[in-house]
């Protein structure tokens, strides 16, 4: 009686670990294969560089690395003087523009006015020999008007301010060097457009929707960030195809049984950063999608297992 009993045991043990075994054979492969989840997770944000309009020597450095800016902020200043004589030069071109242009006025009104008590005085074609020179100072005095506007502009662009909010990075700059219009001398972190990427599994795509709920976890955190899915990418890189020299479809001839899904990059909108996290462009993160069905958790209880 008792070795069948201890048969019987046994017997129960063996099924239950098995079954165990099962169950968690099972949890593991749709853990892995089905959740949408990835440890192929970036802290991402908008990158500005920040590029002088006009070209000249640095004067004045306002920040320095790593400084936190605001909107409007002042970063650095082009020396000025070149700029201030230049815009004194323009005002003196208006200047005589506009002098000009009012002879002109006052010759051709001159002229219509003889003309209009004779008509022998004054011909025709000398009337209008004038006002096409009242035109053309007209003109002139135009273009020399843009140029002051022109060169007022270059004036208040010697100072070189913050687009966005953000921190400074990569900052080195000092009084004395030259910068040239155009060509980016720093980046500026978007503090607004901070981010997390998940790139996901293709074969994960069908359970993910916008506005589901995400869990982020920084590696070396302890507390997760909470936020939705804001958007999913509409396209990747065909790395199997390139443009060929006659503009034609240039497909890798190779082909690869062992054929791996893509990732496609999913974007997650923060609902609210703790005070105690920082978060920096490129970190690495782990998310996690809780989808929603009907108003519901799909993966609420298994994921407590």
């Amino acid at each position: 009686m008792r070795a069948k009993f201890l048969a019987m045991t046994r017997l129960l043990t063996t099924s239950a670990l098995a079954l165990a075994a099962a169950f968690v054979g099972w949890r593991l492969w749709v853990h892995y294969e089905e959740e949408p989840w990835t440890r192929d997770g970036r802290v991402r944000a908008d990158v500005v560089a920040v590029a002088p309009d006009v070209s000249g020597l640095v004067s004045d450095v306002l920040v320095k690395d790593n400084q936190f800016v605001h909107k409007g902020d002042v970063l650095f200043r082009i020396d000025r003087e070149r700029f201030v004589l230049a815009l004194r030069q323009a005002e003196a071109i208006v200047a005589g523009r506009a002098a000009a242009l009012d002879v002109a006025t006052k010759d051709l009104a001159r002229y219509r006015a003889l003309d209009a008590k004779s008509n022998n005085a004054v011909s025709k074609q000398q009337v209008d020999a004038f006002a096409s020179t009242q035109a053309q100072a007209g003109a002139a005095l135009e273009q020399a008007l843009a140029d002051r506007d022109l060169a007022r502009l270059n004036l208040e662009r010697s100072e070189v301010r913050a687009s966005v909010n953000g921190p400074m990075t990569n900052f080195d700059l000092r009084p004395g060097a030259y910068v040239m219009a155009g060509k980016g001398v720093a980046a500026l972190i978007d503090e607004d457009s901070l981010r997390v990427e998940g790139y996901f599994e293709e074969t994960k795509l069908p359970m993910i929707r916008v506005g589901d709920e995400v869990a982020v976890h920084l590696m070396g955190e302890t507390a997760d960030l909470h936020g939705h899915v804001e958007s999913i990418a509409s396209g990747i890189e065909d790395r199997e195809r390139s443009p060929g020299a006659s503009l034609l479809a240039n497909v890798n001839p190779t082909f690869n049984w062992v054929r791996l899904a893509q990732r496609v990059p999913v974007r997650i909108a923060l609902d609210r950063t703790p005070d105690n996290i920082r978060l920096v462009a490129g970190r690495t993160a782990t998310v996690v999608i809780n989808p929603v069905k009907d108003g519901k958790p799909v993966f609420s209880l298994f994921s407590l297992l």
